[in-house]
């Protein structure tokens, strides 16, 4: 089905599912994802790509209706608590910031955030390639977070993924959704230009694809 959200302008000539990712804020509380499409979620983390093929990354998984997402969703913040225990799972997302008990760790920790990053997109995109959407977030209590899930000291919790189907335009159940939900469904989808975020030669000077010298 269409969506409004994707593909957008400058969008159309990406590949799919980079073409129609988006992150929706309305997800159908009654669907459930069957364990096989979990495991092939997390398939799709294990070989993303990592410095030295350290592999730091780690996540919780908390599908709905679970003790785990319970506890969890205890944690997320006042703007995510609406929205996020309607998804399907939420993967809580850590990476290996220091060294194991046994001594092995990342050569740097950041590049253990750039991997998990790596990873969760990864997730992202076979969510998509499943019919499924995906929203990450940030907004919960870390610590805490890390203390109710028994997250070790050497890890750091970064992220959840929040996963599942989205809520279309007209279905009833739209009415169980907070207003402020569904307006965020509503906002524009914008991105800088490239000339913001690609440089030729110099940080300030804008990359142009007609631009060799």
């Amino acid at each position: 089905m269409s969506s409004p959200h994707a593909p957008m302008p400058g969008a159309e000539g990406l590949a799919e599912p980079l073409r129609s990712r988006w992150s929706p804020s309305v997800f159908d509380a009654d669907h459930v994802l069957a364990d096989s499409d979990i495991e092939t979620l997390l398939s799709a983390a294990q070989w993303a790509p990592s410095a030295g093929n350290s592999q730091p990354w780690g996540y919780v998984v908390v599908p709905r209706g679970t003790e785990a997402h319970t506890a969890f969703i205890a944690h997320l913040s006042r703007g995510n608590a609406g929205w996020v225990p309607r998804a399907s799972l939420i993967l809580v997302a850590g990476t290996q910031v220091g060294p194991a008990p046994d001594g092995r760790g990342p050569k740097s920790a950041d590049y253990a955030r750039h991997d998990l990053g790596q990873a969760s997109a990864h997730i992202t995109l076979q969510a998509r390639s499943m019919g499924l959407h995906a929203h990450q977030f940030a907004g919960f209590d870390h610590a805490s977070a890390a203390a109710e899930l028994g997250v070790p000291d050497h890890v750091a919790l970064m992220t959840g993924i929040a996963i599942g189907v989205h809520l279309e335009p007209g279905d009833p159940r739209l009415e169980e959704v907070s207003a402020d939900d569904r307006a965020r469904e509503e906002r524009p989808r914008e991105r800088k230009p490239l000339a913001e975020i690609a440089f030729a030669s110099r940080w300030s000077q804008a990359w142009s694809a007609s631009d060799r010298s």
